[in-house]
């Protein structure tokens, strides 16, 4: 598992994250089996209920399964869902607000999908 803890969000979701994020880079395959709720607590030296928590969170989503008496694992499909996941997220999250802020500046929607076209094209050359 890659990645470090911050005090920007709840322990747990951070765990989730890293997971989602490993689950999409291909770390962690469907049908694979992910680290414990106790290899989670010693590496990054947290409670073990909250690592389980993060787990938890990723299981009723359909994201992990439990094998009972052997472990977390990646359910089928846990890729996909992850993205669909996580571009709703963007949407929710940076698109609809930035349709907001476009209205309020009487942006037309050609001028604000120009300057997200420009903004594209400008992350090309970088």
């Amino acid at each position: 598992m890659h990645g470090t803890l911050s005090d920007q969000s709840l322990i747990y979701l951070q765990i989730a994250q890293m997971l989602e994020d490993d689950i999409l880079r291909g770390v962690y395959r469907s049908e694979e089996q992910v680290p414990s709720t106790n290899e989670l607590a010693r590496v990054y030296h947290i409670n073990p209920a909250t690592a389980a928590k993060g787990l938890n969170q990723l299981t009723a989503e359909g994201i992990l399964y439990k094998r009972r008496g052997i472990g977390m694992f990646v359910s089928p499909g846990a890729e996909d869902l992850v993205r669909r996941k996580r571009k709703t997220a963007f949407y929710d999250d940076f698109v609809k607000p930035m349709v907001r802020e476009g209205t309020s500046l009487s942006l037309t929607g050609d001028e604000l999908m120009a300057m997200v076209q420009r903004a594209i094209q400008e992350g090309e050359t970088v």
